[in-house]
């Protein structure tokens, strides 16, 4: 999503450099540099290094006097280096992209870490209401410097092609007249991947030519690939990996399912029905991503045999192409606009326009 906004941005008026604490984690350097960016590397917060943190963070402000507006994207280690950023006269925003820690003893330091962002930033942004609310509170979301801003896209590189149907099926070596069911998120316990799999399984036993197409890598990798082969899947799904473009394999979908626990605003929720495809996604997830009719949910607490009934009787469409009112309601998750809505923003607080 950052990424998204930051193809979209005017670089000439806003630059954006990145702060990684995971230095493995470098599949989109390449493209930040490309872009113009910088990408500075800080130690990971572990719970044992407060002190090394806030060293790290202190020198980083002290070498680094350019940057005035520290636009956070992660909650709970946010509240050690907010208070830093703010003693070296740095705006801070802090933005909520969930609704949900977890479960567990790791969630609930979380929580305890993130409760006092909400008083020490300037800004508060999430990718929808109920995103903020969570983070924030109810009150907090009626306030002034609170603003929801959209998980966004590119829409015109998701649009429904016949050729690039045609194209990835046979990079994917999946038959024209295959029922491919899809996903697309990283391998993490949030997505669901195993209920995923145990849905596919149901559907398999009626329709012989289903292929399940995973997009996507994470921790949980391995786990969900050995799942499959003792269900004796192996043929039938495709586990594609971690792709920086996406687009193309939505169009060789006939089916996006999308079971997770939890979201804030699923960004490939919104990049599959801009390909107008076919979406059953839980019902946890928030209506703030259901902008056409396509769109159907299911409760988590059905079992994966309902799930599979559900899945059979949505069959692929032979117009996949949106009309002008659909085009319409996706346009606020449109990169450009929002990058335009945001690059006002940036510059209004650089130049003390607007305040808290």
């Amino acid at each position: 999503m950052i990424l998204n906004l930051y193809e979209a941005i005017d670089r000439t008026k806003v630059q954006f450099d990145f702060i990684l604490d995971e230095p493995t984690q470098r599949e989109l350097a390449d493209r930040v540099i490309q872009l113009g960016g910088k990408i500075y590397e800080m130690p990971k917060f572990t719970g044992k290094n407060f002190f090394e943190v806030k060293r790290a963070w202190n020198s980083f402000f002290a070498e680094h006097p350019e940057y005035k507006i520290l636009h956070s994207h992660v909650r709970s280690y946010a509240s050690i280096y907010f208070p830093i950023a703010k003693k070296y006269g740095v705006t801070t925003i802090i933005h909520s992209h969930s609704t949900s820690n977890g479960s567990g003893i790791k969630s609930l330091a979380k929580a305890m870490l993130q409760r006092p962002i909400r008083y020490m930033a300037d800004y508060l942004f999430a990718c929808s209401s109920a995103s903020g609310q969570w983070l924030y509170g109810n009150s907090v979301t009626s306030k002034s410097n609170f603003k929801v801003i959209p998980n966004c896209i590119d829409i015109s590189r998701f649009s429904f092609s016949d050729e690039k149907r045609a194209i990835g099926r046979q990079q994917l070596q999946i038959d024209l007249d295959d029922f491919v069911i899809g996903h697309v998120g990283r391998f993490h316990p949030v997505k669901n991947h195993r209920f995923l799999v145990d849905v596919f399984a149901e559907i398999c036993k009626e329709k012989h030519n289903a292929k399940l197409l995973l997009i996507g890598d994470g921790e949980l990798f391995g786990d969900i690939r050995s799942y499959c082969e003792n269900l004796g899947l192996t043929d039938k799904v495709i586990f594609a990996g971690s792709q920086r473009d996406t687009s193309l394999y939505y169009s060789v979908m006939d089916v996006f399912v999308f079971p997770s626990l939890w979201e804030g605003v699923p960004v490939s929720v919104v990049e599959a029905q801009t390909s107008g495809l076919p979406c059953l996604i839980s019902d946890v997830i928030t209506n703030d991503v259901v902008l056409i009719d396509s769109v159907k949910k299911k409760a988590l607490t059905e079992n994966e045999i309902e799930w599979a009934k559900k899945i059979k009787s949505m069959t692929r469409s032979d117009n996949r192409h949106l009309d002008e009112k659909q085009l319409c309601l996706l346009h606020a998750f449109d990169s450009n606009s929002v990058a335009d809505s945001l690059t006002s923003f940036y510059e209004k607080v650089f130049g003390g326009e607007i305040h808290e």
